[in-house]
């Protein structure tokens, strides 16, 4: 097993190099200079434009700042933001801890509903169940996640005035955050009110972005359910006698769980590319807005380290997803 896993490690590394020098050239490319930016309606004297580009290491080389921004990466210092002038990893992890509690949310919800439906029209395949599933699992693949975000706050905040439009918890409640994860200081803090608060801002946005990630998982687990279903094992443990709930839990939906696995894993960059439209509509503070912001406003040291970090993550992500093929079937090791 330790060999399976240095195997996936060893995968990481030129993975890793691409994605930072991707980060590095995205924001490079779009038009407009941070310098510029920086200065707002104020007019900036040519001396003092050339006194911060060169503060700013911008007047070097390119291959030079790619260098110094990848050797500050592995020593653990992705420099400092060039609007709040703090630490983009200080930035980036006390934000992260909004957008990990809500992507959290919206897979939970996506997993819970999303294998249960799926497993339910494999069984009932051809049915009027079966094609009700899968109908709504392909318009909610298909939905733009702005419009449906917006169409979702329209009804329930403006029309049936159920949840509120925007943030993480009502201004009536004030605590020092101790996790970051709202939901946790809110029952920590002992206000009459929070918790409930908190939650009832968080239902729309895990709804808006599990929502994508929940007809995937559907139609896969359908689908690696009706092959597994037709295999002669089965049909054995059928013929057996065995009822029907241990043939789908224990032959069945196990033998099923790899692609499901990797579909969920996968579902991991979809829920960090969804946070950004979902964070922007419900003004949720997290990295998704955080980083649009910092592209409006050319912040690069922001931009290339924070898309570095997303990316570390998903593939943090995948490389469990690879050892967990290990554990559910041995002869993925092999």
């Amino acid at each position: 097993m330790l060999r399976f896993i240095l195997g996936r490690l060893a995968v990481l590394i030129p993975t890793f190099l691409g994605v930072s020098i991707i980060a590095f050239t995205f924001i490079r490319i779009l038009p407009g200079d941070p310098v510029m930016l920086m200065s707002g309606e104020r007019v900036m004297s040519e001396e003092r434009y050339l006194e911060l580009t060169h503060q700013l290491g911008f007047d070097r080389p390119l291959w030079v700042q790619y260098l110094d921004f990848l050797g500050g990466v592995l020593t653990g210092d992705l420099g400092n933001s060039i609007v709040t002038r703090r630490p983009v990893l200080s930035e980036f992890f006390s934000l992260f801890p909004a957008t990990l509690e809500l992507s959290l949310c919206a897979i939970l919800i996506a997993v819970l509903l999303g294998v249960p439906l799926g497993i339910v029209a494999a069984i009932r395949r051809g049915s009027w169940l079966d094609q009700s599933i899968m109908g709504f699992a392909l318009v909610g693949y298909s939905m733009p996640i702005f419009w449906w975000g917006l169409l979702l706050i329209i009804l329930f905040s403006g029309v049936l005035g159920w949840t509120p439009v925007s943030g993480r918890i009502s201004l009536l409640y004030f605590f020092p955050p101790v996790t970051g994860f709202m939901l946790i200081d809110s029952l920590l803090s002992g206000q009459e009110g929070a918790f409930r608060s908190a939650v009832s801002h968080l239902v729309l946005p895990s709804i808006v972005l599990a929502t994508i990630p929940l007809a995937v998982i559907a139609r896969q687990t359908r689908s690696a359910m009706l092959e597994v279903l037709g295999e002669d094992y089965v049909r054995t443990a059928r013929a057996k006698g065995l009822p029907p709930r241990c043939v789908i839990g224990l032959h069945a939906l196990r033998n099923a769980l790899i692609p499901v696995i990797t579909t969920i894993g996968l579902q991991v960059g979809v829920l960090m590319a969804g946070a950004i439209l979902t964070e922007t509509i419900f003004s949720w503070p997290g990295i998704g807005k955080w980083m649009v912001d910092s592209v409006f406003r050319r912040d690069y040291a922001v931009v290339q380290g924070g898309l570095l970090l997303i990316a570390g993550i998903i593939m943090l992500v995948n490389l469990i997803v690879d050892v967990l093929y290990g554990l559910v079937n041995p002869r993925i090791r092999h």
